[in-house]
């Protein structure tokens, strides 16, 4: 009876140490500079700065547009007055009218 001995190819032993490193390198890549990795984080928290400060300032627009309504429903303004200022800002007006528009800060 005859054994043979097969001497273990170097290429063999390597091949799951190359996949390992390749993956470990994959996902730490990943994890450095991907969308949500370490280094986006900064990315993502001046977008939130930025989009804090639109907040604030849509906040501070609605609320302005809340008192100028509030003004016009609590039966202060007269209707006259009303359609006046819906003409002026819709820029409309009647066949039959003439219309002078003077430049004034609201």
């Amino acid at each position: 009876m005859q054994t043979r001995f097969r001497k273990k190819k170097t290429f063999a032993r390597l091949v799951v140490p190359a996949l390992a490193l390749g993956c470990f390198s994959y996902f730490g890549f990943h994890a450095w500079h991907g969308t949500f990795g370490l280094q986006s984080s900064s990315h993502l928290e001046e977008r939130r700065v930025e989009l804090t400060a639109r907040l604030d300032q849509l906040r501070e627009y609605r609320g302005t547009l809340e008192r100028r309504v509030a003004l016009m429903s609590d039966g202060s303004m007269e209707a006259d007055m009303l359609d006046e200022r819906a003409r002026y800002m819709l820029n409309v007006a009647r066949a039959d009218e003439v219309v002078y528009f003077v430049d004034h800060q609201d």
